[in-house]
């Protein structure tokens, strides 16, 4: 058993729903990430080190795995990774993790987004190449093909004593609020903002930022036809305008994003003429109008 690869040929984990464990799915995380050239392209990301050395890609993947898994702390993912060792390899203490993480400065972090993108494109590919196809999504009772869909939203995650950046939140708890664009095609995380609780919700500089890390992440952005989704906090002059701007000859972007409703908005609905409205949807009412 290589480090590198970390696999034990002696466990099979078959499809036949037989013989299987609690974290079975550690075992196909690890080797896609192997199978599929991650943890080798990492390899070059981080220093390498002599005789006694821990391979920091390695250390890097099953750190990403265990975190898949549900750990939420580096101790935690440390007993992971030993319970799960004939699977992945060694496991590594917790100073060594936080070693690792500790490599990760603005540039190191830009090179690990940039191995992402190009494994993800080798990845999409595969799953071109499946019965199915890419998996298109269907929005509205359509079948959006060759549409890729991100959504875009924040959470607030708890902390139960006062860790680096926790703050005060909006919701009136302690903790974080990062900011999230997924892909709705693959259920992947495409890019995060890691920010203090106090965060705005609605921030159009941190949603920018997002955005723009999320279209790397996507093969062939600039040549795609996507569609943005965000809730109440996108609804903002300056994120729209962006998303506008995003659209080029060979990109088209569209958008949806939501807000509160308030007596002044439907009062301002209320005094519009007929003329200002037509048919948008028609999949449940054919004969409801909304505002263009």
């Amino acid at each position: 058993m290589s480090e590198r690869t970390g696999w034990d040929r002696s466990l099979v984990v078959g499809a036949d729903g037989k013989g299987l464990v609690g974290h079975a799915g550690v075992a196909l995380l690890r080797r896609l990430a192997d199978r599929s050239g991650l943890t080798e392209a990492l390899a070059g990301v981080f220093p390498a080190g002599g005789p006694g050395w821990r391979d920091r890609a390695v250390v890097f993947v099953q750190l990403a795995v265990s975190i898949a898994l549900g750990a939420r702390s580096v101790a935690e993912a440390e007993q992971l990774a030993l319970h799960h060792v004939r699977m992945t390899g060694p496991g590594v203490s917790d100073s060594t993790v936080h070693r690792t993480l500790d490599l990760c400065d603005a540039d190191r972090l830009a090179a690990i987004a940039r191995v992402r993108a190009r494994v993800r494109r080798m990845v999409w590919s595969w799953l071109a190449l499946r019965p199915g196809g890419f998996p298109w999504l269907t929005v509205a009772g359509k079948r959006l093909h060759n549409w890729v869909i991100v959504d875009m939203d924040a959470t607030i995650i708890t902390a139960a004593s006062k860790k680096e950046q926790a703050k005060a939140t909006w919701k009136k708890t302690y903790g974080f609020h990062p900011l999230a664009a997924w892909c709705a095609n693959t259920s992947e995380c495409l890019a995060m903002l890691l920010r203090p609780g106090n965060a705005g919700s609605n921030t159009v500089a941190d949603h920018i930022t997002v955005l723009a890390g999320a279209l790397a992440q996507i093969p062939g952005s600039s040549a795609a036809k996507l569609l943005i989704r965000v809730d109440g906090a996108g609804a903002t002059h300056g994120l729209h305008e962006h998303l506008i701007s995003l659209n080029t000859r060979r990109r088209t972007v569209r958008f949806t994003t939501g807000w509160t409703i308030t007596d002044l908005d439907e009062q301002a609905i209320a005094r519009l003429p007929e003329t200002a409205w037509e048919v948008s949807l028609t999949r449940t009412a054919p004969s409801r109008r909304t505002t263009q």
